[in-house]
């Protein structure tokens, strides 16, 4: 008896967008990908929240941040506290460090540009998909360049976490969003290595995510 092997599972995608046309060039843009299926759109916050209750399947959200009555932001706000199973991805035509660390703070799981190539349209939702991050080279640099801004004082803030100097290089790497394989190559030692490192990172700034980890080290400045 022979069996056909099963299908590759699809990544269920929710497009939001208050211009019908973007969302009609994403779909296009993705008609192609056999790793996604578009099962729903939605030309306000308020629909996107509704299709997301009609829809349990869906697992990644790409969000227009620009959008009247409820923002792409407070939306993302939304999306985590009702469906925190659901990925949200950030679209917008700009990448200042105040919007990029808007979406960060509502929980976002990566952000892209709007002039984004299909193939990086389609990295991006595998990525976040994954459970892993994603933002567009102009978005990455801009966190960068922000790495050496001064910390907050906050009253009542806990210790800034004392990291080593392999911890350091670790981290500077995982915010450049590289990969366990990547940074094992860069610093010549085992993706076991790195995947210890980044577990002592995480526990030492008491951070849950990539996402968090990077808030964390711009707000305390532990990559200067």
């Amino acid at each position: 008896m022979s069996y056909e092997p099963a299908a590759p599972s699809r990544t269920s995608v929710l497009l939001v967008d208050d211009h019908q046309m973007v969302i009609e060039g994403i779909k296009t843009l993705l008609k192609t990908d056999a790793s996604v299926r578009v099962v729903a759109q939605a030309n306000s916050g308020f629909l996107a929240l509704r299709c997301l209750h009609e829809h349990p399947e869906i697992s990644v959200a790409l969000v227009d941040l620009n959008m009247p009555q409820m923002s792409g932001v407070e939306l993302t706000r939304h999306i985590r506290a009702g469906f925190p199973a659901v990925r949200v991805l950030a679209l917008s035509m700009f990448h200042d460090h105040a919007s990029v660390m808007e979406v960060l703070d509502a929980g976002g799981a990566g952000y892209l540009l709007k002039n984004a190539t299909k193939a990086e349209l389609s990295a991006a939702i595998a990525n976040v998909a994954a459970g892993r991050t994603h933002f567009s080279q102009e978005v990455g640099q801009t966190l960068l360049q922000h790495l050496d801004v001064p910390a907050q004082r906050r009253g009542g803030a806990q210790p800034v976490a004392e990291l080593t100097t392999r911890e350091r290089e670790v981290l500077r790497l995982v915010a450049e969003e590289k990969s366990n394989q990547d940074i094992a190559a860069a610093l010549f030692i085992s993706e076991r290595t790195v995947e210890t490192h980044r577990k002592n990172i995480l526990t030492k700034t008491s951070c849950k995510s990539v996402v968090g980890l990077i808030q964390y080290a711009i707000k305390h400045k532990l990559l200067a």
